[in-house]
């Protein structure tokens, strides 16, 4: 039988690995001895497990015959007949817990809960202060206080200024309390009349009822208790199990398993850190007996969360550093002029800083590893410009990688316009090349006739010969006699678009070129020291000089005849613009313009008379270019898209920009795309028309009207969104965090982040028997993601 285990699974296979594995009826696993490991194993009696969820399968060879070829889903546990084992109590299958059994054990399963160790560290999502429990009638005005009861009534109405008022009316006894939201009608789908629900807020008395507005909620299960004056877990659950049956299985495997863990940390890092015993803090994050306790407790697994990360990445930097060597390419007095001579502009002072701490860390034997992040129009490709000359200069090939097709030939326009006068050599490598035009750009690339080589992450692949490879522009057959002949330097643009398997694949071809990677989304500090923590550091904030203002507006729909007068006026004097919509086709389920609809009403409306095209994710690549061109031109006066500009395109002459469904796009994201306009001598104009439904949304577009600066705009957009939407850890290949939160847990990060730098100075691969079982728990988690498989 074959099926697949969850990286929080395959943690206890791998504690257990030496051993025989007994799980099924006594049923023995073990590690299977075939020389075709994973998918390609030809033992039909195998247990596939991925390897710390990247991939990567390793086969457990069980003893007995089971059918072969029955797949299940992920929710799949020990078959429930079978024997618990003795001899790792942790491992015990979630059935054979006390109060949980067949029926539960499935539906935890759902969860992704299958053994005692998976739920004791099943973290509470929330918890319940019922510390301030009180009934209706003990309400005591502006003193915060939770109330439970039945809900009687729902009302949604439009309020005389244009805001919506949600209503909800709480039945508790003979008493009464109403619950106020302002703009949020999309919570009246989750109220129903009849459900229990808890409320926590600051009662107000308005006539002869009390009120909350905005206040916290909960639903209750008909069977839930709520016992005052504690502290109460609220967990993650799924159809068929409630809270108070979730609470009573986690009380009971805490009390019989929180003993049986084995801490990480030595007692005097503990002492030397104010971190509880993880056999103190198990029972306290469960069952807080106090604020005090459960805020302890959230410390120790917070911090060892982001120590075990921070470590994982100081141990990669440290070997970036001492074991790899890259081709020192130092720049010289000489060299410089030659380069910025080619220049049309002086280098702010950002720029030259960036340009000598890039020129230092590659005049070493050992690879850079930088990271160059600015705001949008601070001259980020000018630096990177000035590093692939400095390989050329030294007679070595440099590779600009772009995230998508329309950046990548926009990146080679601005070499070839910028290099004309030189003898610099640049090719172009995309998806839509013809078999003809990509043979001919690989053998000029191996033969040392091209100096540097943009592209999209089709570039990855040109350095493995005769791969198969399917990437996301549509390469599909093997890029034979791909190879470079002589890489210094690897320019990766966009980085919290490129993973870690792109990355790999450079050094599995032998390469040890230099990096250097750029984003043009200003990073909030936590995820610079945590997604980009193996990297050094470079920051433009400025633009250059001469810069044009943008002017940014938030309107309402009565205000367009006088936003598309303005926009006329200006297409009329010369100028050029865009129309940004957040959907290519129209949906039933989504109510926002799509690029097509938007294109026709304005055809035949507000710009009749005008030339327009549309720009879309969904076009060809030359269908994509030929739109592109014709807007760089002027042949097309308005650019009709998606926010497939939003990153890279540069065209001097546009000024305008209207955003429809502002409130779709997240602060970063408009942010970019106001970086499309204004790039020339005249000033931009933007306006967002939107419809927030919440206050976040309210919020990110006060904020894009009020400010310019994107590291700003960009702590803020972390904050109310949150890492994943800004940068997925998944595109990183790094696991999720559990419990801790970039955002809220700052100073964590940093007290994490300096406490694994100092232990990785003094002791790089963790060889003190005392730190042995971090050392395990850091390459169980980080270990293949991060390259640190050598690492002890």
């Amino acid at each position: 039988m074959t099926r697949a285990h969850t990286a929080s699974e395959w943690s206890h296979f791998e504690e257990a690995e030496k051993k025989r594995i007994v799980t099924r009826s006594g049923t023995q696993w073990s590690r299977c001895q075939g020389k075709n490991q994973g998918n390609g194993c030809k033992n039909q009696r195998r247990f596939l497990a991925p390897r710390h969820a990247t991939g990567k399968l390793i086969c457990l060879v069980k003893n007995e015959r089971r059918p072969f070829g029955k797949t299940r889903s992920a929710a799949i546990m020990p078959p429930m007949n079978s024997v618990p084992p003795t001899t790792e109590p942790l491992l015990t299958p979630a059935q054979f817990l006390k109060g949980v059994g067949p029926v539960k054990a499935e539906l935890l399963a759902k969860l992704e809960l299958y053994y005692a160790r998976d739920l004791l560290f099943n973290f509470p999502r929330t918890y319940q202060d019922m510390s301030e429990l009180r009934t209706i009638d003990q309400l005591e005005e502006g003193k915060l206080a939770s109330v439970t009861g039945v809900i009687e009534e729902v009302d949604l109405r439009n309020t005389g200024t244009g805001r919506s008022l949600l209503g909800l009316l709480v039945k508790q006894g003979a008493s009464y309390l109403r619950g106020l939201w302002f703009n949020q009608p999309y919570l009246r789908s989750k109220f129903q009349v009849g459900r229990r629900i808890l409320l926590s807020g600051e009662p107000k008395m308005q006539g002869v009822r009390w009120e909350m507005v905005h206040p916290k909620f909960e639903f209750l299960a008909d069977d839930d208790d709520v016992p005052a004056g504690r502290i109460l877990p609220v967990y993650s659950l799924t159809e068929g199990l409630n809270q108070t049956q979730m609470r009573r299985i986690m009380q009971s495997i805490v009390e019989s398993h929180a003993q049986l863990v084995d801490d990480v940390f030595p007692d005097d890092f503990l002492d030397a850190h104010n971190l509880w015993p993880i056999r103190a803090a198990l029972p306290q994050i469960h069952q807080p007996r106090d604020q005090d306790s459960l805020e302890q407790a959230r410390r120790r697994f917070i911090y060892q969360e982001l120590f075990v990360l921070q470590l994982a990445l100081a141990i990669r930097k440290w070997k970036l550093t001492h074991h790899r060597r890259a081709p020192p390419l130092p720049t010289s007095a000489r060299i410089d002029a030659r380069i910025t001579r080619l220049f049309p502009f002086e280098l702010t002072s950002e720029q030259r800083t960036a340009i000598d701490q890039i020129a230092a860390d590659m005049g070493r034997e050992v690879p850079m590893n930088r990271l160059l992040q600015g705001d949008v129009g601070s001259g980020k490709t000018v630096v990177a410009m000035y590093a692939m000359l400095l390989a050329v200069a030294h007679g070595k090939q440099a590779a600009l990688m772009a995230p998508t097709e329309v950046l990548a030939r926009q990146h080679v326009q601005t070499l070839s316009t910028a290099l004309k006068a030189s003898q610099v050599r640049i090719g172009l490598l995309v998806g839509s090349l013809t078999a003809a035009e990509r043979k001919q750009t690989l053998d000029a690339l191996a033969a040392g006739e091209l100096d540097i080589l943009v592209g999209t992450h089709a570039v990855t692949h040109a350095l493995n010969q005769s791969v198969p490879v399917a990437t996301s522009d549509g390469l599909s057959e093997a890029l034979a006699g791909g190879r470079f002949a002589k890489l210094g330097l690897v320019v990766i643009d966009e980085q919290h678009k490129f993973g870690v398997n792109q990355r790999a694949a450079l050094k599995r071809a032998g390469i040890d070129p230099h990096y250097l990677v750029m984003t043009a989304t200003p990073i909030p500090r936590t995820v610079t020291m945590t997604l980009f923590g193996d990297l050094d550091v470079s920051t433009l904030r400025s633009p250059p000089p001469g810069r044009q203002k943008t002017h940014t507006y938030l309107a309402e729909d009565g205000q367009r005849a006088r936003w598309w007068n303005f926009f006329k006026q200006k297409l009329t004097e010369g100028r050029q613009g865009f129309v940004i919509v957040p959907l290519v086709e129209e949906t039933e389920a989504v109510e926002a313009a799509s690029v097509q609809q938007t294109l026709d009403v304005l055809q035949r409306g507000e710009l009749l008379g005008y030339r327009l095209a549309s720009l879309h994710g969904r076009m060809t690549p030359i269908e994509k270019e030929s739109a592109m061109e014709s807007f760089r031109r002027g042949r097309t006066q308005v650019l009709v898209s998606t926010s497939v500009v939003e990153v890279g395109v540069d065209v001097p002459n546009a000024t305008l920009m209207t955003i429809e469904g502002g409130e779709r796009f997240g602060l970063a994201q408009l942010h970019q795309l106001r970086g499309r306009i204004s790039r020339g001598s005249h000033a931009g104009y933007l306006c967002v028309f939107a419809n927030p439904s919440t206050d976040d949304a309210q919020r990110r577009l006060d904020a894009f009207t009020k400010s310019t600066d994107g590291f700003e705009l960009a702590e803020l957009d972390f904050q109310l969104r949150g890492p994943g939407d800004l940068f997925g850890t998944r595109q990183h290949g790094l696991p999720p965090l559990r419990i801790a939160d970039l955002a809220r847990d700052v100073i964590i990060v940093e007290e994490a982040r300096s406490d694994a730098q100092t232990l990785i100075a003094a002791d790089p691969d963790l060889t003190n028997p005392t730190y042995a079982k971090l050392k395990r728990m850091v390459l169980v988690r980080y270990g293949e993601a991060l390259e640190l498989g050598d690492v002890g």
